[in-house]
């Protein structure tokens, strides 16, 4: 048989899966005496072809031709051999040759089982052995193998190596050394593969054995189904990774980005303090501590005070213990695990984070205190845009507020108390406002505006088109032709806006600005004397009126075009207002709102104008009460609300004459005005007076012809006026000492405190306005 068998391979160590390999038996002299099916399928030859023939003969040209060797051997041995099929094709076979009994002559064994199989099939074998071998050899990764009633039939030593558990858990369940909870959720699934033969791949599972009290590892979890080559099931095998740190880097970095993200979102310095905190727990600590630099909630720089301490105040906390957490920054909290890192930001220390973990929780670790120092660092950069925010926006603020008038008003037309709220949005404040500017003849301008815009920019154009309504206004025009005027200003600023000297090479910090420039504004006059309101829109809402009977109204008026837009035509409207009404002007700001919009907040403002109490409430409550429901904070845009409450001039204060065009009839004028001066107790101003208008009737008389109107007004003081139809503009000349006249306003202007003309649609009209003694200043009513 031995010169039949090629030679011992000593680099093969024979089949490691024989059970689909082919088999024949020989004889010891080398002859076929069994043909198993596999052999029959390997080389295509049924077993009657082949028992009795010898073995060589199955050998191809290209396989080895042994030389003898005396005696049969005992061992096994194995090797690679070309075979030819039944077919005529040579197939290249790795071989194991097993002895069976020995023959009794002592010559050795009487047969010989020869096992076969494709080299290639053979080599993959091998592969599987020497894959499943130094798999349960690995120490980076635990393995498992369990039987399908999930108990342990195999495993490596570092199947749980952190425990400390020993290395004989064959025939165990999990919950044999795990904690109940944690081996029911991985014995789910365990069933799972086996049930429906899908694996699992890396389920991550907290694990925890019954011998320790902490948090355990995260282990990634995969299995497979292990079944045999007739489909049978008999078991699972279950791979364990411990990616317990990985884990705890990916919610590290997860907490950082999620704080970055959280404390990027406000411009508030105390807003982003209580975003960190809140950022912080439970992510990294039971109950987390922010503390801020005083210096910095008015946005200024912090520094070291001269004893090199800095005084911090706590401003945000968050976690458990928050309601307990004591005010005072020095204060001890309960003993906890604990880490404190400084808030710095561009060289200097804005504050302290501080967190604690529970005693009963893991302690921090190096990597804990590297990803708070990570926080600290973005959140301080947040804190400091907050603090140069907070410096920028409280300077814009006092600007704002600098250009607008007193809050409170008290004129002999009406009393005003005026509410703004400053825009909190990282561009800045916007550029609304309103003004109260007192006209002639007792009578009173109401303005409110809004600049396109916010910041800085919007603030200075929120001033310039202020003082331009207010030099209008001094020029007594009519709404209508003040807000032309207006808006031919803003176009021209338009056209300045949108010039320059840049070149257009130069760089983009060098180039004019060409932000749009554009405003609305309402423009309202009210006259106590004829108790008549007049008002005038660009592009703005119009005003609302509550009269004392509860009704509340809004001002029919047309709004034109915004300011700067088209150069349009405006129209003013006239309504009659009774004695003791409220009037409000408003911005946009107070009516429209993210969640509603102007129809809504123009009705709730007339609801809220209409309720039960607002007569009987000074204006300054009221307004506040109308913008309560307004934020404090992140308000997108500027709200600004004017109420003026309306007083009527007693027709007993205030008289006319219609004069003729006549000379002669100045003197009447005289003494009509001294009897009713007398009447008014103001005997003192006759002499004055009587100069006054006759100077100005015989100018009106002289230049303009009739017909000549004059009118006596008390109201806070005596007011002069003389009308005439002519539109020629009186001017006050110096005369010279030989000129024969020209010296009549020069008079009146030395006589009176202020004098002015106003056109009308039906001429002029020249005033003078005269103290009066206190007795009798009679206010309106």
């Amino acid at each position: 048989m031995d010169d039949e068998i090629p030679p011992f391979a000593p680099e093969h160590r024979g089949l490691p899966f024989a059970g689909e390999a082919a088999g024949a038996l020989l004889d010891a002299g080398g002859r076929i005496v069994g043909w198993t099916p596999a052999a029959e399928k390997l080389l295509s030859l049924p077993a009657d072809r082949v028992c009795g023939r010898h073995i060589r003969e199955l050998l191809g040209d290209a396989g080895p031709r042994p030389a003898p060797s005396p005696g049969r051997r005992t061992e096994a041995r194995s090797g690679e051999a070309v075979v030819r099929t039944g077919g005529g094709e040579e197939v290249r076979v790795d071989f194991q040759v097993l002895p069976l009994a020995d023959a009794g002559d002592g010559a050795g064994p009487g047969r010989y089982f020869v096992l076969a199989a494709p080299a290639g099939t053979a080599a993959r074998w091998r592969q599987d052995q020497a894959f499943t071998t130094e798999l349960f050899l690995q120490d980076r990764l635990g393995l498992a193998v369990f039987d399908t009633e999930l108990r342990l039939v195999r495993t490596n030593t570092h199947l749980l190596p952190y425990t400390g558990l020993g290395p004989d858990l064959l025939g165990h369940r999990l919950t044999d050394f795990l904690r109940a909870e944690d081996a029911a959720v991985l014995e789910r699934h365990l069933r799972e593969v086996l049930r429906t033969g899908l694996p699992l791949v890396r389920a991550e599972e907290t694990v925890r054995t019954l011998r320790e009290s902490g948090g355990g590892a995260v282990m990634a979890v995969s299995a497979f189904r292990l079944q045999a080559p007739d489909g049978q099931v008999f078991g699972v095998t279950a791979l364990f990774t411990d990616v317990t740190e990985l884990r705890r880097t990916g919610e590290r970095l997860s907490v950082l980005h999620r704080v970055t993200a959280a404390v990027g979102g406000s411009l508030s310095v105390a807003g982003t303090a209580e975003d960190l905190a809140s950022a912080l727990v439970p992510a990294v600590a039971d109950l987390a501590v922010v503390e801020i630099a005083e210096a910095v909630f008015t946005g200024e720089e912090p520094g070291p005070a001269p004893d090199g301490g800095m005084t911090l105040r706590r401003t945000a906390v968050a976690g458990r213990a928050a309601a307990e957490a004591p005010a005072d920054p020095g204060a001890p909290l309960d003993p906890l695990t604990s880490m404190a890192v400084a808030l710095r930001a561009r060289g200097g220390v804005l504050g302290r984070v501080t967190v604690h973990r529970d005693a009963d929780g893991p302690p921090y670790e190096a990597a804990d205190l590297h990803l708070l120092h990570e926080i600290a660092g973005h959140a301080a950069l947040a804190l400091d845009n907050a603090r140069r925010y907070t410096r920028e926006h409280r300077a814009s603020v006092g600007l704002q507020r600098s250009l607008l008038p007193p809050s409170q008003a008290e004129t002999v037309a009406v009393t005003t108390a005026g509410v703004y709220l400053p825009a909190d949005t990282a561009t800045g404040v916007g550029g609304d406002w309103f003004d109260v500017i007192p006209l002639s003849s007792a009578r009173v301008a109401l303005v409110t505006g809004d600049v396109v815009g916010h910041g800085l920019a919007a603030t200075a154009m929120m001033g310039r088109l202020r003082t331009a309504v207010r030099t209008l206004a001094d020029l007594d025009l009519e709404p209508d032709e003040l807000l032309v005027h207006l808006d031919d200003l803003v176009s021209q600023l338009g056209v300045e806006t949108d010039g320059g000297d840049a070149s257009d090479d130069a760089p983009e910090s060098a180039r004019p600005r060409t932000d749009p420039i554009g405003a609305t504004c309402l423009y309202a006059v009210y006259d106590p004397v004829s108790r008549r309101l007049a008002a005038a829109s660009a592009g703005h809402p119009p005003p609302a009126v509550a009269v004392p009977d509860g009704t509340v109204a809004f001002v029919p008026v047309s709004p034109g075009p915004p300011l700067g837009v088209s150069g349009l035509p405006f129209e003013t409207a006239e309504i009659d207002v009774a004695p003791g009404s409220i009037l409000a002007l408003y911005t946009d700001g107070l009516i429209e709102t993210r969640e509603r919009d102007v129809d809504e907040g123009m009705a709730e403002l007339a609801r809220r104008l209409s309720a039960p109490g607002v007569f009987d409430t000074p204006l300054r409550d009221l307004g506040r009460d109308i913008v309560a429901d307004r934020p404090s904070r992140h308000l997108t845009d500027d709200v600004t609300l004017l109420l003026a409450r309306t007083r009527a001039l007693p027709s007993r204060d205030h008289v006319v004459w219609p004069v003729a065009s006549d000379p002669a009839a100045v003197g009447e004028v005289r003494e009509a005005a001294t009897r009713q001066l007398d009447a008014w107790g103001l005997a003192e101003l006759a002499f004055t007076t009587e100069l006054v208008l006759s100077e100005l009737v015989t100018n009106a008389i002289r230049y303009a012809g009739g017909p000549v109107e004059v009118r006596l007004i008390r109201a806070g003081r005596l007011i002069c006026e003389v009308s005439d139809p002519s539109a020629t503009q009186p001017r006050m000349r110096r005369a010279l000492l030989t000129d024969e006249g020209g010296r009549g306003l020069y008079l009146v202007a030395q006589l009176t405190t202020r004098w002015g003309c106003r056109y009308t649609r039906h001429g002029k009209t020249i005033w003078a306005e005269q103290e009066m003694p206190e007795e009798g200043a009679l206010p309106a009513r």
